[in-house]
């Protein structure tokens, strides 16, 4: 009988290609790893990853294995959820995952206040792109999606979860630093450090300058970074300007790295959605954190992201 924590092994292996990194999301050693797919292998009598001086890489068994071991993974998930709800208690397993920065700094304690109510549950909370995010809710990977955008796939539900504030940061010594307002066409003047072209906080900022006729080719990008505290910290170290979330600049702003500006006649606030499934089979913990995001004794979270910094 194949156990099924190689399966869950064997998935986030094909998902990484890199058994270190495999090792860190599943909280295991990287020996054990290589272990769970060396037995796996044995078992199925087949390899399934190729090694080579360019990495790993999945044979044509691994690829042929890889739909049926979602599979397999989801109905156990499945049945255990099953097994759990006709109890009084809610009990299992509730993966989230999380596209947008935003959602790093809200989820975690949402997750953890979850938890203190429901002991019984175990959160697992992964990052990943928003294509990724709809992706896993569709084959059944994760049980909660957190992106920047509404999904509008039918086979998923979304809901809002809270609103965003994208801020203006400048170094602290800027010649700005003094200011509360710049006009939008005073952006074209500086370096510019950008997020990546999947990033919402990008697609915010685009949308907004548009509407005042500026445009990519306008700006002056000095840069392009995929993590927000990245940014802040090289904003902070005096190397441009930069937009982020009004959760990533909080920290900086206060001891004083850095300082915020507004810019005339930009809106920007984006919506942060959750997504799960619209149709399947009932499972409590994903459905009880569904619900327990909006109420009362968390309304200090949902709004932390609008407060003025």
């Amino acid at each position: 009988m194949i156990d099924m924590n190689k399966i869950e092994t064997f998935l986030r292996a094909a998902e990484t290609l890199n058994f270190s990194e495999t090792a860190k999301r599943l909280h295991m050693s990287q020996p054990s790893v290589s272990h769970h797919i060396k037995a796996l292998e044995q078992e199925l009598g087949a390899a399934l990853f190729t090694r080579a001086s360019t990495g790993l890489h999945l044979t044509e068994a691994g690829r042929l294995l890889l739909p049926w071991a979602r599979r397999l993974l989801h109905d156990t998930n499945n049945m255990q959820a099953m097994m759990s709800s006709i109890q009084d208690d809610i009990v299992g397993d509730l993966r989230i995952t999380c596209s947008t920065t935003a959602g790093k700094y809200v989820l975690p304690q949402m997750a953890a206040r979850f938890c203190q109510r429901f002991p019984g549950v175990k959160v697992r909370i992964l990052a990943c792109t928003a294509e990724n995010v709809t992706l896993g809710l569709l084959e059944g990977d994760a049980h909660i999606g957190v992106l920047s955008r509404e999904i509008l796939d039918a086979s998923l539900e979304s809901q809002e979860f809270f609103r965003d504030t994208i801020t203006l940061i400048v170094p602290a010594d800027h010649r700005w630093a003094f200011r509360k307002v710049i006009e939008p066409g005073e952006l074209l003047e500086e370096p510019l450090i950008l997020r990546e072209e999947t990033s919402g906080t990008r697609r915010v900022v685009l949308s907004e300058l548009a509407k005042h006729d500026i445009g990519l080719d306008d700006l002056n990008i000095f840069m392009e970074l995929g993590n927000a505290e990245a940014i802040v910290r090289t904003v902070a170290a005096g190397y441009g300007i930069a937009f982020v979330s009004n959760l990533a600049s909080a920290c900086p702003l206060e001891r004083g790295n850095i300082v915020d500006i507004q810019v005339e006649g930009l809106n920007l606030k984006r919506t942060i959605y959750m997504a799960r499934k619209a149709q399947s089979s009932p499972h409590r913990p994903r459905d009880a954190f569904w619900s327990f995001i909006h109420t009362p004794e968390n309304t200090d979270l949902i709004l932390l992201p609008e407060q003025k910094r």
